[in-house]
């Protein structure tokens, strides 16, 4: 495998990298594609480009993305103002039809952007290979799934042939009705289901920061509780953060949180010795 013809010339160093090929040959890893930053579309494309580079060099990989900014867009189109109770969307009959409706055109984008790099990629969502079985999250939520059930054999047959799997968050309860589930969680649910070796979390911060704002490149489960005790770390983080916890508390190896926005950070954080953003783990 000629790693030069591969990888881009401002990737990581090449013999980091061959390295951790050597690594990570027998292992799965769940990306989370997601946040608000990535409606950007040059950011869309580096992405693109890490997951093809990934699947050339035999790194077996699930791709699960939010929606959160085209679920916003849509529904301020169609004039729906949206509730949130912990952050999270109540979500009526009318909305999760939008909501379901967007994140199947995203997976579609994802699918058809990866095809046209040559990588062939296969959409799970409700109406095509569902995976997730969800019970309700809350009743005054309304369509806001947990995962209860993640169907592995069908990810394990598509990234056996050599394809990448592209994950919505959505599921289905007993009576085929259709849930949204936070991106995060769901990412997590399929991660530990899979007991993947690395859980990774795009997102739109550098990853984890101490009280002088400086990134955190490695941390244990035991010093981010410490951080949420002392509201080192707060809000939004904390989701995020809890998911992680969840994740390496059952089965994940490790939980990297990166910055989507730097240009190939998912290709430093599992090809360098530095990594590219916050490494959690037990």
């Amino acid at each position: 495998m000629d790693l030069k013809q591969i990888l881009p010339k401002d990737g990581p160093p090449i013999n980091e990298v061959s390295k951790y090929i050597e690594k990570y040959k027998n292992d799965l890893i769940v990306i989370k594609y997601g946040g608000n930053v990535f409606i950007d579309r040059n950011i869309f494309d580096n992405f693109i480009s890490d997951i093809k580079i990934l699947n050339n060099l035999g790194i077996s990989i699930a791709v699960v993305h939010g929606g959160g900014p085209r679920i916003k867009r849509e529904l301020d189109k169609s004039n729906i103002q949206s509730k949130f109770i912990r952050g999270l969307r109540v979500t009526d009959e009318n909305i999760i039809s939008i909501v379901e409706n967007v994140l199947i055109d995203f997976n579609n984008d994802i699918v058809n952007s990866l095809k046209k790099h040559g990588t062939n990629a296969v959409s799970i969502h409700t109406k095509k290979n569902n995976i997730i079985t969800v019970i309700p999250e809350a009743k005054e939520l309304g369509y806001v799934g947990i995962p209860k059930e993640i169907n592995n054999n069908i990810i394990e047959e598509v990234i056996n042939m050599n394809q990448v799997p592209i994950i919505s968050p959505l599921g289905l309860d007993l009576n085929n009705s259709t849930y949204n589930i936070n991106g995060d969680t769901a990412a997590g649910a399929i991660a530990k289901s899979l007991k993947s070796r690395r859980l990774l979390l795009m997102t739109n911060v550098n990853g984890v920061l101490d009280k002088e704002k400086k990134l955190i490149e490695e941390i244990t489960s035991s010093e981010i509780l410490k951080m949420i005790q002392n509201n080192t770390i707060t809000e939004g983080m904390i989701p995020k953060i809890n998911t992680c916890l969840d994740a390496v508390n059952n089965g994940v190896t490790a939980v990297g949180i990166i910055d989507g926005r730097k240009k190939h950070s998912v290709l430093f954080e599992i090809f360098s010795d530095k990594g590219s953003g916050t490494l959690i783990r037990k």
